[in-house]
């Protein structure tokens, strides 16, 4: 029996093994011309990426199976119980917003329709059921009324990408999207590569690197967080946040990040941020180095010196301990305090502006 027990573990560590090698959905890592420029990065050491703040990624393996195990038993509230009420996207009202405009439509956790002097971007988008390095198990999305397909998205000009991880950049998504344009942190067309983008097709930014599209200039900023899909490429591609800058506004794409000096760096280089799409979610004091307490969005945003803040990265998945809501209620909190403006949209709204009155307390029609 003993024996059997140990070649039953052998053979499923095997197969784990192969699974991150081989797997398309793990992506790939970057190799050739592609390496030889991350070597020549400013930002990293031995062809790892490092963050600008020093930040522990350390975790002792206790912890680390006390999370787990909290992760396994669930929790009280972590999802909600009935479906989230989200609007269908209206194409023909994306199409009418005037290319002097700048909008966002948000579908939930990070993914983004953001229209800025008629360039319309699409960020980190994950329109799969799990954000997981599975198909078949991890993070399912919430319940929803309406949710977003690719086959239901207006012209895209840029997919933007701010990292690798499987709740921001999802394989089944990305292969649907092949035949647009791409613009990403160092090493990430590794991944967009394997899964069928033309290499043409992809761009690829270090920190401080600008792109111009017509009369919008892009700037991926620095993030405190790290990168990675499978079991040995941690820090292998750069992680980033954007700067959209169109003709007179200005906005701040955060994406994923622990809460860093890089936010002050941003508003004194940059000046006033009308929108800050910050994230405030999936965040515990265990991790806190690389991913915000809603407090300290709320502090982000008044360091990015933003004119409003709309809060991201919740409402789609459970990714950590907390309730579903609590991201919402200590971030709306902390932000009234400060005296910063929130924008709370309802998922698949248009917003254009930004106009605060189009602002929800969605979450209160849900248990």
């Amino acid at each position: 029996m003993l024996w059997i027990v140990l070649g039953t573990m052998a053979a499923l560590g095997l197969a784990l093994v192969l699974y991150f090698k081989f797997a398309s959905r793990i992506g790939a890592d970057p190799k050739g011309a592609r390496a030889e420029r991350i070597k020549r990065s400013a930002n990293q050491v031995d062809g790892r990426f490092r963050n600008v703040a020093k930040t522990s990624m350390d975790m002792p393996f206790s912890t680390m199976a006390g999370v787990l195990w909290e992760f396994l038993k669930g929790g009280e509230g972590r999802e909600p119980k009935g479906a989230i009420p989200a609007l269908e996207f209206d194409a023909e009202a994306w199409s009418a917003v005037p290319d002097s405009a700048i909008a966002v439509c948000w579908f939930g956790h990070s993914t983004l329709l953001i229209k800025a002097d008629g360039v319309t971007f699409l960020t980190d988008p994950v329109f799969g059921e799990r954000a997981s390095t599975f198909s078949f198990a991890g993070p399912k999305r919430f319940n929803c009324t309406h949710h977003m397909r690719v086959d239901l998205l207006p012209q895209v000009d840029v997919v933007l990408l701010s990292h690798d991880h499987y709740d921001h950049l999802d394989h089944e998504t990305i292969v649907r999207l092949r035949d647009k344009r791409f613009i990403a942190p160092l090493g990430v067309g590794a991944h967009l590569e394997r899964w069928g983008v033309p290499v043409d097709a992809i761009t690829e930014k270090d920190w401080w690197e600008r792109v111009e599209l017509g009369a919008v200039t892009l700037t991926l900023v620095p993030s405190r967080h790290f990168s990675g899909r499978g079991l040995t490429n941690r820090f292998s591609t750069l992680w980033g946040s954007w700067v959209i800058e169109g003709r007179t506004k200005r906005v701040y794409f955060g994406a994923d990040s622990g809460y860093s000096p890089s936010f002050k760096e941003v508003g004194e280089r940059f000046g006033t941020i009308d929108l800050a799409l910050l994230e405030c979610g999936a965040y515990n004091e265990r991790w806190s180095e690389i991913h915000m307490m809603p407090e300290e969005t709320a502090q982000a945003a008044a360091d990015v010196k933003a004119k409003v803040l709309m809060p991201i990265h919740w409402g789609k998945f459970s990714l950590a301990m907390h309730p579903w809501k609590e991201p919402i209620e200590r971030v709306s909190a902390k932000a009234a305090a400060l005296g910063i403006p929130l924008l709370t949209p309802r998922i698949g709204r248009i917003v254009n502006g930004p106009d605060l009155g189009l602002s929800e307390r969605w979450w209160d029609e849900v248990a």
